[in-house]
């Protein structure tokens, strides 16, 4: 019998990483994906889930270390979801993520940047997140919250995470012990309850938000313990409760309730002042994000004369940076709540020359007949709709600068739009805006023949 089966034990040698964090190695010219690998390693794993060429495994010794394989920073690395590469080095996690981008450029989009940059490092591997959220649960009578184990919904219960700003940590335990008298919601059964917990933090400002997802009614007394949590710890600004009773994955429902204090939180980023919201969706890692809108202006080498169109323009992340220097900027965003945030923040900083519009950037490019001199792309990880391209190419702006987080979408794009001379790909850049996780931000500036 053919030791190419499930169950099977095999030893291998992890040669790479790939963009769902799993080591790479290769058995008889069959391709082994194992989870907390590092590249050099010289591991035991039993088969899973096999196919004719490739197969995924559990790990199950560490025969040889590689050099690049650390201790990690958390105690529950192994267990928790939240991260995939704690046990990775730095300097082989920026390898892993510059080829996994520069790879899906040149094997999806077959294309070559004619300047092919190495990836930007973030300043601070651990404790750069400004923001976490955390499911809720209860066990032995105690609120527990974390991220959920690896390949489950079974929370590992964090008082600490090495990865959020540090400044966040003393919030978590109390919280969770102050949420005991309220009923925790249950996913199996939709029992009405606490479903999540998020703690948002301006790095900039110091000043953080509390907000409690919740399934169900307003207990009564929730209030008054929300303005404890108010004058208790001096950097908190506002306490808030969003509702979402629907079941599913979905984190936050349509409608925010603030308990005390105000529904916001304020951040300088690139000179700018944002209200952000519990639902705002912002940058995770304030340095890289400035970092990020640095580079963009390098490129761009703004005179004060340029038309910027900023489509999936969020809160005007990009678009109100480039404000300051640009002669226009129109954004453009389907997300209702972000368009008015855009507006009031263009407003609050007097940037006079910002337009921003609600609309899907899908219906409406094409009917715009406005020439412009740049187009910023940031779509989600699913990348720009085809009608997006295809009015793009019509359009010929001269020169489009895309930011993605998800190098395959990207490479697609990418390839649609230098397809037949439509557009010269210039710079790739990719950005390390996620350490200790196999996400990775790129920008890549296109211009027209």
């Amino acid at each position: 019998m053919s030791i190419w089966q499930q169950g099977a034990v095999l030893e291998l040698t992890i040669d790479t990483l790939n963009h769902t964090g799993s080591g790479v190695g290769r058995w008889q010219g069959r391709v082994v994906f194992v989870p907390d690998a590092v590249p050099g390693d010289r591991l035991r794993v039993r088969l899973q889930h096999v196919k004719p060429q490739y197969a995924h495994s559990v790990l199950l010794e560490v025969l040889a270390p590689s050099p690049a394989r650390v201790r990690p920073a958390c105690i529950v690395a192994d267990k928790c979801g939240g991260c995939q590469w704690q046990c990775v080095d730095y300097p082989t996690q920026l390898a892993a993520k510059e080829e996994l981008v520069h790879g899906a450029i040149a094997r999806i989009a077959q294309q070559h940047p004619q300047t092919r940059l190495p990836i930007v490092a973030a300043p601070a591997p651990l404790g750069y997140r400004n923001k976490v959220t955390y499911p809720l649960g209860c066990r032995h009578g105690q609120v527990v919250a974390g991220y959920y184990q690896k390949g489950s919904h079974r929370i590992v219960n964090l008082n600490q995470c090495p990865v959020q700003d540090p400044r966040l940590n003393p919030l978590l335990a109390t919280i969770k012990a102050d949420l005991r008298p309220w009923p925790i919601y249950d996913e199996m059964t939709a029992a009405p309850g606490f479903r999540h917990l998020g703690l948002r933090i301006g790095q900039r400002t110091g000043e953080q938000l509390i907000t409690l997802v919740l399934a169900g009614e307003l207990p009564p007394d929730v209030p008054v313990q929300a303005q404890r949590w108010y004058e208790q710890f001096a950097d908190v600004v506002g306490v808030c409760v969003n509702f979402n009773s629907q079941r599913g994955n979905r984190i936050f429902g349509h409608h925010t309730q603030v308990l005390a204090g105000r529904s916001y939180l304020r951040e300088i980023l690139a000179g700018v002042e944002f209200h952000i919201g519990a639902t705002t969706f912002f940058q995770v890692n304030t340095a890289q994000a400035e970092r990020l809108i640095e580079i963009l202006q390098d490129w761009l080498g703004l005179r004060g004369t340029e038309h910027l169109l900023d489509l999936y323009c969020g809160i005007g992340t990009l678009s109100l940076p480039l404000a300051r220097l640009a002669g226009r900027v129109t954004g453009v965003e389907c997300h209702a709540d972000s368009v008015t945030q855009a507006i009031a923040t263009a407003r609050h900083n007097g940037l006079t020359n910002t337009e921003f519009i609600c609309a899907a950037a899908e219906e409406w490019l094409p009917q715009w007949r406005q020439a412009v001199d740049v187009i910023l792309l940031d779509p989600p990880r699913k990348g720009c709709d085809r009608a997006v391209l295809e009015a793009i190419l019509e359009q010929r702006p001269p020169r489009i600068v895309y930011v993605s987080c998800h190098p395959a979408t990207l490479a697609r794009d990418l390839g649609y739009l230098c397809a037949a001379g439509g557009y010269n790909l210039l710079k790739v850049q990719p950005l390390d805006m996620f350490p200790q996780t196999a996400h990775v931000e790129t920008m890549a500036l296109l211009s027209a023949p």
